[in-house]
């Protein structure tokens, strides 16, 4: 039996700043950013070694989705009388328990059992991170989107490079031991925190219909879909298009990580000058890109080039719409960002099913087509309907 939770111990624990709690926090999102789109860079040899099509092995990535965006919308409710560190360790466990069960998958049913796991985990763990992170530090939000940055700059390259030599399986086992570290790490450094406030399911519609919230969601939600679904078939695309080998391709997939990086740390130069036109330029380049991309898809050279500025555009999309709900629903942290999370989650769910069929029927660059298509989309309502100092000022 645990002892009972005394929460005067946790607002002490706020009151000092607790750096290690937050790297332990960075270090799960690593873990788990990498974990969910390991499948992108891994999709082939799945789908070969669990007989299934590519399109297919690609609902591994909509089955953890689904899952995240459920998780979500509940999850604050659900466990609203609940010491935030309990929940956060389960999430770690969760983690360790997905990428065993993908590691020993016999078949699809066990992978997306796997995947299923990890998106109670994602879901959660990201509703709560800025709300936990601002209470632990508060200008530490930028180091947890570094921990994201690190994953998208290793997990895809360094998840086919390792797959080709050790196996695919061996990978997820690899990622296993990451959570172990982190559960070791978290339970080490995390305070005991009360929960904030009372976050009932009536919160979430609440703060949707305040004005402008439901349809920046519309917005961020497409603009996600575009870009997994492009991200969900890449590797298909650099083996099929250009035809580079697996060397090449790593090569290609390392550019478009650090390219990502630096595009989040220009994030907040490009938010200071104006929220709303970073908000619509990143989506109507990347839709611009993709289109480049099947036009001058067999040339290596240029592949890279394009690939690699997709990345840098998308690494600021994550800030930019953090930043525009941090000041439109200041007052309901946790809720606003378990919306914002469902929204990522079912468009990641949306991209990759949608991009799994369109990609059955007619191969890599109709997925291509149908990303463009919702990027630029994604710039036509923002620049047509989102306001965000107006939005914010009405929350």
């Amino acid at each position: 039996m645990s002892q009972p939770l005394h929460w005067g111990e946790a607002t002490q624990a706020r009151d000092e700043p607790a750096w290690g709690a937050v790297f332990s926090m960075t270090l799960g999102v690593f873990g788990l950013v990498t974990a969910e789109f390991l499948p992108a860079s891994l999709l082939t040899p799945m789908a070969a070694d669990l007989h299934i099509s590519e399109g297919m092995a690609g609902q591994a990535v909509t089955a953890t989705a689904v899952v995240g965006m459920i998780t979500s919308l509940l999850i604050s409710a659900a466990t609203r009388s609940f010491d935030r560190r309990i929940v956060l360790l389960s999430f770690s466990v969760l983690l360790i328990a997905s990428n065993l069960l993908v590691a020993f998958a016999p078949d699809l049913l066990f992978l997306l059992l796997g995947r299923f796991l990890l998106g109670v985990a994602i879901g959660g763990f990201w509703t709560m991170s800025a709300a936990v992170t601002m209470r632990l530090v508060p200008k530490a939000l930028s180091m947890i989107f570094s921990g994201v940055s690190a994953a998208t700059i290793l997990a895809a390259p360094a998840g086919s490079y390792l797959g080709a030599i050790v196996g695919w399986r061996s990978v997820f086992l690899m990622i296993a031991a990451l959570g172990l570290v982190t559960l070791l790490v978290q339970f080490a450094t995390l305070p005991r925190m009360a929960p904030s406030g009372l976050t009932r399911l009536r919160t979430l519609i609440d703060v949707l219909i305040r004005p402008g919230v439901g349809l920046g969601m519309v917005a961020a939600m497409l603009v996600f879909t575009g870009h997994f679904a492009f991200f969900t078939y890449v590797r298909p695309f650099l083996e099929t298009v250009p035809g580079v080998g697996i060397n090449t391709m790593s090569a290609i997939l390392l550019g478009f990580g650090i390219a990502n990086f630096l595009g989040t740390l220009l994030a907040g130069p490009l938010l200071e000058r104006s929220l709303r036109l970073t908000l619509m330029t990143m989506p109507l380049l990347m839709g611009i890109l993709g289109l480049c991309l099947i036009v001058l898809g067999h040339a290596p050279t240029a592949v890279s080039v394009l690939v690699a500025l997709w990345g840098m555009a998308f690494g600021a999309v994550p800030v930019a719409w953090s930043t525009w709900l941090t000041r439109t629903v200041p007052d309901q942290a946790e809720s606003a960002g378990g919306l914002l999370v469902a929204a990522v989650q079912f468009a990641i769910a949306i991209g990759a099913s949608v991009g799994g069929i369109v990609f059955e029927l007619s191969g890599v660059t109709g997925v291509f087509a149908a990303s463009s298509a919702a990027l630029l989309l994604t710039a036509l309502i923002v620049l047509t309907s989102i306001r965000p100092r107006s939005v914010a000022a009405m929350a």
